[in-house]
């Protein structure tokens, strides 16, 4: 499984020639470590002098957003690999008999429910990612100050995951024949898209601030 391997055995693999691991399961790993940097913000934060200051209201906020995130982290990581299994599952179904009209057209529904769980995972990837910039909103505005650069890494590795999620729904929609399904998708995904780079811009412009 992916999330078994080495940094660097990782690394290999994704250069290699083989189709999977590719820019899905790198999308799902940019979240996993958005998400992983915003809990290094709150339990860098946790117990200190300035988060011992806080009512228990902004101390709840921040204890929930770090359980969020770690969520999130391991399920990012569950998606990585689950994103390579999906798109081995579509390769199958290419490899189906097409020497009849029968078996054509058994093939032709195969590869098109094949492309749409393949663009399930990064659809949920773009979905997910989109919810941890509340989290990092939090650790911006509550976060320990010396760790804020960190949160506008954050930022930037959860914009990149989003966009990179929607590249590979388009693409993979791109194979679909449903219409209304494709239109739906699509309307969502630009929204993401749109508001996210809005909440990356908040939050790089507080980082900055901050750092001076």
């Amino acid at each position: 499984m992916l999330k078994d391997l080495m940094v660097k055995d990782f690394v290999n693999e994704l250069a290699s020639n083989s189709p999977a691991p590719g820019g899905g399961s790198v999308a799902a790993l940019s979240a996993a470590l958005s998400s992983a940097l915003t809990s290094m913000v709150f339990n860098l934060t946790i117990g200190k002098k300035a988060y011992n200051e806080y009512d228990d209201e902004k101390k709840e906020m921040i204890n929930s957003s770090l359980k969020e995130a770690n969520e999130n982290k391991d399920n990012f990581i569950r998606l990585m690999d689950k994103d390579t299994e999906e798109f081995m599952v579509l390769m199958e179904a290419f490899k189906l008999p097409k020497n009849t009209e029968e078996e054509k057209q058994v093939r032709n529904e195969k590869i098109e429910d094949g492309y749409k769980r393949a663009l399930d995972i990064p659809y949920e990837v773009t979905k997910r990612a989109y919810m941890i910039y509340d989290h990092i909103l939090i650790a911006c505005n509550y976060g320990n100050k010396n760790a804020i650069s960190d949160a506008g890494v954050a930022a930037l590795l959860l914009q990149a995951a989003i966009e990179s999620a929607v590249l590979n729904v388009k693409i993979n929609l791109s194979c679909i024949n449903d219409e209304t399904f494709k239109e739906e998708v699509l309307k969502q995904c630009d929204e993401i898209v749109k508001n996210g780079n809005t909440k990356r811009d908040e939050i790089l412009s507080i980082v900055n601030g901050k750092i001076g």
